[in-house]
């Protein structure tokens, strides 16, 4: 199960507010993903949402696939599919075996438009305490083709999480990288339907802490596993 919030991913647009991932793989689970980001700069017309809708299956104990389909949709234009994206995650270690789990999330992101291609590899460590949780997303990326300049970049995510119930947790939220710097409140849940069925949500804001980020951003992510 989600354990935080995603990430970030780093995506080809510029944004690196997203989702912060745990390194946790079960066996045999399959996850239905959808996730939407609304940036607003103070009310000017330059407001843009991007929508994410997933599919992700368990290969072993040990890797996760996910493929994505990726929209947006801005002030003045319609919705239009915008890139596709596959990623895989590799639990490094047993849950608990070290005083912190680690995890690598590898992605691979298109535009469809425009060729511009996109690759990341993600360091992902979590630590625990009695009340609270910890964990940080490091990446490397790779950007190139179409008319842009390849180059490399990285970025870092993470999140607090108090363990105040199963079903309602609050945590905040740092993300930094070239062009994005920003950080808020968090809420998250986890709701059992019985059997493997879990529905896990996310809500919250993320406030830019400079020009090159957007005023406020808002996200919002659900996820149902199965």
């Amino acid at each position: 199960m989600i354990a935080s919030i995603p990430a970030s991913s780093v995506r080809a647009d510029g944004t690196i507010i997203d989702k912060v991932y745990h390194p946790y793989v079960q066996l045999f689970e399959k996850e239905i993903e959808y996730r939407l980001l609304y940036q607003d700069d103070d009310g000017e017309e330059n407001d843009s949402q991007r929508h994410r809708l997933g599919f992700g299956h368990s290969l072993s104990d040990r890797f996760f696939a996910e493929a994505y389909l990726i929209g947006k949709d801005s002030h003045g234009t319609s919705f239009e599919l915008d890139a596709v994206e596959a990623e895989l995650k590799w639990q490094l270690t047993e849950q608990g075996e070290y005083d912190n789990d680690w995890g690598l999330l590898f992605e691979l992101e298109r535009k469809i438009d425009d060729n511009i291609w996109e690759s990341s590899t993600r360091l992902i460590a979590l630590h625990e305490w009695p009340d609270w949780i910890a964990t940080a997303n490091l990446s490397v990326i790779y950007e190139w083709g179409g008319d842009i300049e390849n180059e490399w970049e990285t970025s870092f995510a993470g999140q607090l999480r108090y363990r105040y119930s199963q079903g309602f947790e609050p945590a905040v939220e740092l993300y930094t990288g070239e062009d994005t710097k920003g950080i808020g409140p968090v809420l998250t849940g986890l709701k059992r339907l019985g059997g493997r069925q879990k529905l896990w949500w996310e809500f919250g804001v993320i406030l830019g802490l400079d020009n090159s980020t957007p005023d406020t951003n808002w996200k919002f992510n659900l996820e149902y596993e199965f």
